[in-house]
């Protein structure tokens, strides 16, 4: 694979989406101090959830990946990434009963700092500025000063990520993410919420089982398992100055990682066979996933996987649909038919958010829970009718009652979008909206399974 790749390599290749900094010295400046500071995540663990989402493509493990749209300096706090880490381990619980399966645990966090923008520029008050491109290039002040690249940021993007890591490692091997303390949070989040007494009905059945388990001897105290979690982190990989400096070779294989995150994905923009990203991103060993919007073809799809996974490794590529609710079945099946006819090993992923966001009535974008839970359906449908695995889901969310989406059983209605809205830049699933989806998306689950056993 790596051959005929070197790290800075991209450098040759157009690129797209990635600013101009005004200043090159201070930019290789910063680029040689981030290349001498140790990566932030390791080739072993990048291995791990290699071999983890290579269950997944074989059927026999289901992958979440969730977190921030964008992380914000602003916003960094240990209870953000307490909260938005225990909602992503109670939706994880619950998916897992409903699949009869392990679930592969991704955050987007410690590194998604970075955002591709639909235009380079924007107009504020008259004056016209260069767009907001994510906290690790530019600032969201609606002034000149605050919207020029600054390189500087990218040393504090690594300091909040190397911080969260930390954070994250504790909370998952430290007794935080004992499953029942998990469903603890979930039975009692739902026994006192209008409208969520069949999800209830779920989790006292998840709870019954957990009670059979301890009767058995079989609890946190006894099996470890059960009392600490795998928990991996990934991000855009959109700014490559920054994927660039902190890319080491693991001393056990020879062969490049990136450091900057477990998985790094490439964005629906940035895509192009022949693009600086593609070209990065093909020489790292690690998970790699790939958006894949309305305007991919076939063609386009069999080359980027060839040139990003050429050795067919499971476990190595997730496509990462998003296509918008009512579209899915316009766009996927001929996708999963040409990769199905080449053989490719592949994890299909759905990321129901991007393709179904809207402006409200009040000005504010949003996304409807009904339309992210239409694509999710459409999505699981076009696999059953194809005979293929609907993988993993992939959703922007956090831990904190914001009002950014409307819908869902508390109903977040256009007019309540002003009252929490805190997102930089895309809006996120709340804690009950992503609790909710999870229940759903494990109904889905469950009653494949029950077909499947109906179908032998």
């Amino acid at each position: 694979m790596t051959s005929a790749w070197n790290k800075t390599a991209w450098r040759n290749h157009e690129r797209i989406q990635m600013p101009d900094y005004p200043d090159q010295a201070a930019l290789g400046e910063v680029e040689a101090k981030l290349a001498t500071y140790p990566p932030l995540v390791f080739a072993g663990e990048a291995r791990r959830l290699k071999a983890e989402l290579a269950q997944v493509v074989e059927g026999k493990a289901f992958l979440l990946q969730g977190g921030d749209c964008a992380e914000s300096f602003a916003e960094f706090s240990a209870d953000n990434i307490r909260d938005t880490f225990k909602v992503m381990l109670q939706m994880a619980v619950v998916l897992t009963f409903g699949a009869k399966l392990p679930v592969v645990k991704i955050g987007r966090m410690a590194g998604q700092f970075a955002k591709p923008r639909s235009a380079p520029t924007e107009v504020v008050d008259g004056v016209t500025l260069p767009i907001y491109r994510g906290d690790i290039i530019n600032d969201t002040a609606p002034t000149l000063d605050a919207r020029m690249p600054d390189p500087q940021r990218m040393l504090q993007a690594y300091t909040q990520a190397a911080a969260s890591l930390n954070l994250l490692r504790a909370f998952s091997q430290g007794g935080f993410a004992d499953i029942a303390r998990v469903h603890s949070w979930t039975l009692g989040f739902t026994s006192d919420t209008p409208g969520y007494e069949k999800y209830h009905k779920l989790a006292n059945r998840i709870h019954e089982s957990l009670e059979f388990m301890e009767a058995a001897g079989v609890s946190g105290d006894t099996v470890d398992a059960l009392h600490r979690v795998d928990f991996f982190t990934s991000h855009e990989a959109l700014l490559l100055e920054y994927e660039e400096a902190l890319c080491r070779v693991d001393s056990t294989s020879g062969l490049p990682v990136a450091g900057s995150g477990h998985m790094i994905w490439i964005g629906d923009r940035t895509r192009q066979p022949d693009g600086a990203h593609v070209e990065f991103c093909r020489g790292v060993q690690n998970p790699i996933g790939l958006k894949c919007g309305p305007s991919i073809t076939e063609d386009d799809l069999l080359r980027l996987i060839e040139k990003l996974n050429p050795a067919n490794e499971a476990g190595r590529l997730t496509l990462i649909n998003r296509f918008g609710a009512g579209k899915v079945g316009e766009h996927l099946p001929k996708l999963i038919r040409a990769v199905e006819r080449e053989g490719f090993k592949v994890l299909w992923s759905c990321d129901p958010m991007h393709g179904n966001t809207i402006k409200s009535d009040s000005g504010y974008k949003t996304r409807p829970f009904e339309r992210v839970l239409r694509e999710v359906r459409e999505f699981f449908a076009v696999h059953e009718a194809e005979g293929t695995y609907p993988g993993g889901v992939h959703f922007e969310m956090t831990g904190k009652d914001v009002t950014e989406c409307t819908g869902g059983l508390r109903a977040v209605a256009d007019e309540d979008l002003s009252d929490r809205y805190h997102t930089v830049c895309d809006p996120r699933l709340n804690a009950a909206q992503s609790l909710e989806l999870a229940f759903l998306v494990a109904e889905e689950l469950h009653q494949r399974r029950e077909a499947q056993r109906a179908a032998v």
